[in-house]
C-alpha cells in the first residue's frame, strides 16, 4: 500500500537511516552522470549530504541546467525551485521533486488569478507607469506574468541592482510576492516608507498613508513564514544579555528587524560573512534553522546561535527527507518516474524572459 499523500511505499519510512543512506549512494553510483541532485541550503543534513551542488534556488537551477550529461535532475528544495530548474533545463532533462508537498508558503501567497486582477486595478489607478518585478521565490506563472509585462525576476543577492534598473524603465515598481524584501531593498535605495504602498490581494485594495500620486513602490502583501518569526524583542533581549554579539539577518525579515541588526543579506552573503568571521566572535543569525545549525557545526571556533531560540526548520523544506529521496531514486533506477515537474512552453518562455532580463543586467 502506498502513502496516500505522496505515493511512497510505507516501507521507506520504517527503513533505518543507515540502510537508506547506502541505497541512495548505490543509485547515485549506478546512474553516475545521468543523475544530478541539487540541494538547497535549507535542506536537512540527511539530504544535503547527497547533493551534487548546494546553494540558493536560482544558482542551483542554473548549475543543474549546465549538467548536459544529466538526464534526471532530482531537486531537493521546494516546488517553485523545481519549476525554475525545469524552465532552464534542456529538452532532454527531466526535473523531479522527491515530495510534491514541498511547497513554499510565500510563493503560494501570490497566485496568477489574484495577480492579474490586482494588475488590472493598479493599471486603472496609475496607468502605464508600473513595472512588475518578482522574487524568484514565486511560481512559474508569476514569473511568466512578469516577463510578459516587461519586468524581471530578482534574488535576495541582486534585488538592489534590479530595483535600480526598474526605475529606469517605469515610474513605479510592483514587487511580488515578498513585501519585506521589496521594502528593505527600496528603503536602502533611498525611497521613503511613506512612498510605499501595499497591495492586499484578499481585500483587493491598495493600502497607503500619503498621497496616491506619491506612491513609488507597490508591495504585494506576502511574506516568508520562517523569517517573520524573527522579531524586535529577540534583538533587544540579545543586546541586553550580550552587547558584543553580532546580529545578521536575511532581508526577508521585517524592516524593523533589519534596521536593528548589524548586517543583512542573502543566504550566500550570510554564509560568506560567517566563513570570514573573526575567531571567537559571537553571532546570532536570523534565517532558517537547518542552515544555522550547519554553520554552527562547520565553524566551532565561533559562537553561533539562532536569533530566535525557539525557531523550527522550514516545514515545507523539511518535507524532503531521506525516505522520499531514496524512493524517488530507486524508482528512477527501475525506470519509473514519479513527481516530474513540467512547466508548459508558453509559461516557460515568458518566465525565461524575466529570468534572462535579470541575468543580463550589468
Amino acid at each position: 500500500m502506498l502513502d496516500f499523500q505522496t505515493g511512497m511505499p510505507p516501507a521507506y519510512k520504517t527503513a533505518s537511516i543507515e540502510d537508506l543512506k547506502m541505497r541512495v549512494q548505490s543509485v547515485k553510483e549506478k546512474m553516475g552522470d545521468r543523475l544530478f541532485i541539487p540541494g538547497h541550503h535549507y535542506q536537512r543534513d540527511e539530504v544535503i549530504q547527497f547533493a551534487d551542488a548546494a546553494g540558493d534556488s536560482l544558482q542551483l537551477a542554473q548549475v543543474a541546467s549546465k549538467q548536459h550529461q544529466a538526464e534526471f535532475i532530482v531537486f531537493c528544495g521546494v516546488h517553485f525551485m523545481a519549476e525554475t530548474a525545469d524552465i532552464l533545463a534542456g529538452d532532454h532533462q527531466k526535473v523531479l521533486l522527491p515530495d510534491m508537498r514541498a511547497g513554499c508558503s510565500m510563493a503560494d501567497m501570490a497566485d496568477i488569478s489574484q495577480t492579474e486582477r490586482g494588475w488590472k486595478q493598479l493599471q486603472q489607478l496609475f496607468g502605464d507607469t508600473i513595472l512588475p518585478v518578482t522574487y524568484v521565490n514565486s511560481t512559474a506563472a508569476i514569473k511568466s506574468f512578469v516577463g510578459k509585462n516587461g519586468g524581471a525576476t530578482v534574488t535576495s543577492s541582486n534585488a538592489r541592482k534590479v530595483v535600480q534598473w526598474s526605475f529606469t524603465q517605469k515610474e513605479r515598481l510592483f514587487f511580488l510576492p515578498d513585501q519585506h524584501l521589496g521594502r528593505n531593498t527600496a528603503y536602502d535605495l533611498g525611497i521613503p516608507l511613506e512612498n510605499m504602498a501595499i497591495w492586499d490581494p484578499i481585500q483587493e485594495k491598495l493600502e497607503y498613508q500619503e498621497n496616491l500620486e506619491d506612491v513609488k513602490v507597490i508591495l504585494w502583501k506576502g511574506h516568508c513564514s520562517v523569517h517573520m518569526n524573527f522579531r524586535v524583542e529577540h534583538i533587544q533581549k540579545l543586546r541586553k544579555e550580550d552587547p558584543s554579539i553580532n546580529i545578521i539577518v536575511h532581508p526577508e525579515c521585517t524592516r524593523e528587524v533589519v534596521a536593528l541588526s548589524d548586517d543583512a543579506g542573502s543566504t550566500k552573503y550570510i554564509i560568506d560573512v560567517i566563513s570570514n568571521a573573526e575567531k571567537g566572535s559571537k553571532w546570532a543569525i536570523g534565517t532558517e534553522m537547518n542552515l544555522v545549525n550547519r554553520l554552527k557545526q562547520s565553524y566551532p571556533e565561533l559562537e553561533i546561535q539562532s536569533l530566535n531560540p525557539t525557531m523550527c526548520p522550514c516545514l515545507t523544506m523539511n518535507r524532503i527527507d531521506l525516505p522520499h529521496l531514496a524512493w524517488i531514486l530507486e524508482s528512477l533506477e527501475k525506470g519509473t518516474i514519479y513527481n516530474q515537474i513540467i512547466v508548459d512552453r508558453t509559461t516557460s518562455f515568458y518566465a525565461k524572459e524575466a529570468l534572462h532580463k535579470m541575468l543580463t543586467l550589468k
